[in-house]
């Protein structure tokens, strides 16, 4: 087999709604309270997100799918340290390591957007939680906003470990994963 050869593995769907995830988290982030209307456009569209992703993790193509590249953590731990002695096996799809990092981030995005709600809903008294929420005490709202602001910056710590293991990889198996989450091909 030719190592030149390329193959289609990442669909349109995961390629797409990756960037369009970056951006919106990149957007809400910044936009926090100041902002407002963009903050919660940019969480609407995040969790949104987040229903395709578990859908298409059920549905979705091969290397889409949660049970390509959902591993035990203990196996995604030894991958990670293989990676450090730079003896990694390479995968077509997501290592165990990027498996367990995107479960990570699917829950952390997932808590951000609930906690996201709560807060909208008993601020603005608006969202589709606002009804369920009316005259909550400050505690849930103070709360809540501790619990929004944990995740988000636990969302910055995961999309920089992120980002070294994306480099990792690259380096590693001499393949250029950012432009493979682009085109969507990788070498076989």
């Amino acid at each position: 087999m030719d190592n030149t050869e390329t193959v289609k593995v990442w669909d349109p769907l995961i390629r797409h709604s990756h960037w369009l995830l970056a951006v919106c988290f990149i957007i809400a982030y910044i936009s926090e309270d100041d902002f407002m209307t963009i903050h919660v456009w940019a969480g609407y569209i995040i969790l949104t997100l987040l229903v395709v992703r578990i859908i298409w993790g059920i549905i979705g193509t091969k290397h889409a799918r949660f049970n390509d590249f959902v591993t035990s953590p203990s196996i995604a731990f030894q991958y990670a340290c293989d990676s450090l002695k730079l003896r990694t096996k390479r995968y077509l799809g997501h290592n165990p390591a990027g498996g367990l990092m995107i479960i990570a981030m699917l829950i952390t995005l997932l808590m951000l957007s609930f906690s996201g709600l709560v807060i909208y809903g008993i601020e603005e008294q608006a969202g589709p939680l606002a009804n369920w929420l009316a005259g909550s005490g400050e505690w849930l709202e103070d709360l809540s906003e501790e619990v929004h602001e944990f995740f988000a910056n636990l969302m910055l710590v995961l999309i920089f470990i992120h980002l070294i293991g994306v480099l990792a990889e690259s380096l590693i198996h001499r393949e250029n994963l950012v432009r493979s989450m682009i085109n969507g091909y990788k070498q076989r």
